[in-house]
């Protein structure tokens, strides 16, 4: 590829340019919520790739506060932490969505234009040091994900709030799940999601952190 193209669409993102996401080093990432760089029939191949060559990669992972804004969003956040990505929340508006590779190379994605984005691959020296410049001075006054999260209620569903209310009232758990019409292990699953969600070790924890954010009313 040139130094600097302009690809049109995901699909020729793709095709043209998977491989360069395959970092060796390095990969960060700066994008306005958890959907932007879903890249459908590459995710696979990106995943794959960096099995086999990156075991040991550092991943910096920077988001605006809408990646937070519903529960699946928030508990993916919370996974890709827990396995080792660092992910911080800046509150201002990111630009652009932005990924740079090794420091070598970044891809910009530009906005949708009639639901079309065009993707900007850049590996020429100076714009990409320009681009990795940005990137760090906002990563460092970004706050970290567990902090962020700290200081502000989860975005619960009406479901997860009715089972914390479930929980609350002292009802045992097969009662519980037989109200919701769900199975025994499917309303454990979401308890321990729910506790995950408001950073509790335990259930009584979790009613405190509830009523500590308003979430029971």
């Amino acid at each position: 590829m040139d130094r600097n193209v302009v690809l049109r669409g995901e699909r020729e993102l793709t095709e043209r340019a998977w491989r360069l996401f395959l970092a060796r080093e390095e990969f960060a990432c700066a994008a306005t919520d958890m959907k932007t760089w879903a890249l459908p029939g590459a995710r696979e191949l990106i995943l794959a790739g960096r099995a086999r060559t990156a075991p040991g990669l550092a991943t910096y992972k920077l988001y605006n506060p809408a990646a937070l804004a519903d529960e699946e969003s928030e508990r993916e956040l919370i996974r890709l932490a827990g396995a080792g990505v660092r992910v911080r929340i800046c509150t201002t508006p990111l630009p652009h969505e932005t990924i740079i590779v090794d420091r070598r190379t970044a891809i910009l994605a530009g906005p949708p234009e009639q639901g079309v984005r065009e993707y900007t691959v850049v590996r020429s020296p100076s714009v990409v040091k320009g681009v990795v410049s940005l990137f760090w001075a906002t990563w460092e006054t970004s706050a970290d994900l567990a902090d962020y999260r700290r200081e502000r209620p989860p975005a619960l569903s009406e479901e997860s709030r009715h089972i914390l209310r479930l929980l609350g009232g002292g009802l045992k758990d097969e009662a519980a799940a037989r109200q919701l019409g769900m199975s025994l292990r499917t309303y454990r699953r979401r308890v321990a999601e729910i506790l995950t969600l408001l950073d509790a070790g335990s259930r009584f924890q979790a009613g405190l952190r509830a009523q500590e954010f308003g979430l029971l009313g």
